[in-house]
């Protein structure tokens, strides 16, 4: 598979090479695909969404994986690529297990409680000397046309769940929360800037607001749904903001 830049450049100047490493929040899977080009000798890639666990083991693992669902179901053969299906405030890997953590673009999609869960459970997992690669975005400009969208976004979220779909942490913000829980920072550096949110972006964050329209109450949902989709053509695709990469390590 073909591994982002964005992933190629934050992991450029980590220890990847013979390492036990975890994917935070695997997506389609490219962070472990990077990992594994890097040399890594063994990738868990975690997520609880279970399209997302298949998806990544269909692009990076092929018959070189092994997925872990919720209930133990196993395909694949084990080898390098192990996707776990599974909730990040529970990790299923014991203490100390893993050289290198990676969470690209994990952080804006956790609100703060649940990041600060997160956060205290990937150290649990992490051995002593261990490298963490943090990868998220900025807070939008004021000016950025998506933030608009982003907006409905979490009032349609807030409405079904009570809590926000999307939060922006400022790199300052992260730093400091990470070295909280005993991190040392290491270095910072700009992926994108801006960055280019495309049409399929968009869209994919207009049919976020619509799966969570389905749970809310009267017509609220609906309306604020079809807002969303409204946004989402009319933008059709804006380049701002910026993504950002810090890179920390575990103390011996």
């Amino acid at each position: 598979m073909d591994v982002p830049r964005t992933v190629t450049v934050a992991l450029a100047d980590r220890p990847v090479e013979g390492r036990r490493c975890l994917e935070a929040g695997a997506g389609v899977g490219s962070t472990s695909g990077g990992l594994l080009a890097a040399g890594a000798s063994r990738v868990y890639a975690v997520t609880d969404d279970r399209e997302h666990a298949r998806t990544t083991l269909e692009r990076v693992g092929g018959e070189s994986g092994r997925l872990v669902g919720a209930n133990g179901e196993r395909s694949g053969t084990a080898d390098r690529l192990a996707v776990l299906e599974a909730d990040l405030h529970a990790i299923p890997l014991p203490d100390k297990s893993v050289d290198l953590i990676t969470a690209h673009g994990l952080c804006n999609v956790l609100n703060p409680a649940a990041l600060s869960a997160v956060v205290d459970e990937l150290h649990r997992v992490a051995a002593p000397g261990s490298h963490l690669v943090v990868d998220d975005y900025d807070p939008l400009p004021d000016d950025a046309a998506i933030r608009d969208l982003f907006a409905v976004e979490n009032a349609v979220a807030e409405l079904a769940t009570g809590r926000s779909a999307l939060t922006f942490y400022p790199s300052s913000f992260l730093r400091d929360l990470f070295v909280g829980d005993g991190w040392t920072f290491d270095r910072e550096r700009t992926l994108l800037d801006p960055v280019p949110w495309t049409a399929s972006h968009l869209s994919a964050h207009a049919d976020a607001a619509a799966s969570f329209a389905v749970n809310c109450p009267d017509d609220v949902g609906d309306s604020l749904a079809a807002r969303a989709e409204r946004l989402a053509a009319e933008i059709g695709n804006e380049s701002t903001g910026r993504m950002y990469s810090l890179a920390f390590r575990l103390p011996t």
